[in-house]
């Protein structure tokens, strides 16, 4: 691989635990250390000696969603050595607070702008234009994570969409020219330093630009597709890549939605400008969502994602099977009126989530907040926010 990740230090393997580490990172001859607080939750893989960022049935209802289903399934079997574990992890944090707020979950939820991250074939439930937005800071400032999109009808049966992402990794210091080698050895030995005011202060950040389209094959069914640009930079070596997601959504009935999307489904390529290329392996997630109405006016939505991945995670996951492992997402929200929302859920990182939500003319309001599983101190939780406008007017509305 272009760089090689390792503990300065063994540190036992811990589920729900956050951890500031001293990694080392390795490129050819040099070297940098850095202090990292990773994402959501730090694990250690004994098997693979790699540390990363981790993260129902269905009854026959329609012979053709099957078939697509266990097309879906086959694909992400390939599975070779070239492939790059946790290389996509940052594409699996969602996106918008509403689904923050219930877990994480969103294949079958998803019906409005945010489609176009979690499942593409549901960008055909929106009727109007829609602009969203997020910015959320994580770990007290050290990590930020952006979000814009838009989306559009075209036509009676079709949407589409373009969606942004960054992930900022906050400022690193490179050492790798701060080295005062009094015996040109390049080992740090007992009358070497390193002087400060050769350390200089570099980044890193990941983002995805994301093209969506949706057709309704029926008014139950309906598929979609994605168009991923990749860019990754880390300090002054950055990749380049492209992906493609594939989903398919059904309601046998008025108040069930079912949802699928195969996420990098041909392999998502990294190719480094070094020479050296990752390949994203593919994911496969399966989501249920039901509307009850329990009053007049008020209604509750209880939502569940299965997250299935082909990576070998081993005991970094909930349910490990050799190469296949399975995480589980689930949230509920209330609504009254459809106007004001209370919500809750339980991630794949088994982290607790809660929100709420107001929609206004045009716009809607989302807040959620998730405690960090954590035992260090001034980790903090973590806040997000999104604004949601919808172009509510005759004129724009789906023709």
């Amino acid at each position: 691989m272009l760089y090689q990740l390792s503990y300065s230090r063994n540190v036992p393997s811990r589920v729900g635990k956050c951890n500031a580490e001293k990694i080392t990172l390795q490129d050819s001859n040099i070297t940098i250390l850095f202090a990292v607080n990773f994402l959501t939750k730090t694990r250690v893989d004994h098997n693979t000696s790699e540390t990363m960022v981790n993260r129902f049935s269905l009854k026959c209802f329609n012979t053709s969603f099957i078939a697509l289903l266990l097309l879906l399934t086959v694909a992400p079997l390939s599975y070779a050595q070239q492939n790059a574990k946790y290389a996509g992890e940052f594409l699996s944090l969602g996106v918008g607070a509403r689904s923050s707020a219930m877990g994480g979950s969103g294949v079958a939820l998803s019906n409005d702008v945010t489609a176009g991250y979690f499942n593409p074939a549901n960008l055909y439930r929106i009727s109007y234009p829609q602009i969203a937005i997020f910015h959320e800071s994580r770990f007290s400032g050290l990590f930020n994570y952006d979000y814009l999109a838009g989306a559009l009808p075209i036509d009676e049966k079709q949407s589409a969409a373009l969606s942004i992402i960054r992930f900022g990794y906050g400022e690193i210091k490179d050492t790798r020219n701060a080295l005062i080698d009094r015996n040109g050895n390049g080992v740090i030995d007992e009358d070497d330093r390193v002087d400060p005011n050769r350390i200089t202060i570099g980044s890193a950040a990941d983002w995805a630009f994301i093209g969506s389209y949706s057709k309704a094959i029926n008014e139950k069914f309906s598929v979609g597709g994605n168009v991923k640009l990749l860019h990754r930079a880390i300090l002054d070596t950055s990749a380049w890549g492209f992906g493609i997601d594939i989903g398919a959504s059904y309601q046998p009935i008025e108040d069930l939605s079912l949802g699928a999307t195969l996420f990098d489904a041909t392999k998502s390529l990294l190719a480094w400008e070094t020479g050296h290329q990752e390949f994203i392996v593919p994911s496969l997630r399966l989501g249920v969502a039901y509307d009850l109405a329990i009053a007049e006016d008020h209604m509750i939505r209880p939502t569940i994602d299965g997250i299935y991945r082909f990576e070998g995670r081993n005991e970094t996951t909930t349910l490990d099977a050799g190469i296949f492992s399975l995480d589980v997402a689930a949230g509920l929200e209330y609504s009254y009126k459809e106007k004001v929302f209370a919500r809750g859920g339980i991630s794949e990182l088994q982290q607790l989530s809660l929100g709420a939500g107001v929609k206004l003319p045009k716009l809607n309001i989302d807040y959620s907040f998730t405690q960090e599983n954590s035992d260090l101190e001034n980790i903090g939780a973590t806040h997000r926010v999104s604004l949601m406008l919808t172009l509510e007017e005759e004129k724009f509305i789906r023709k």
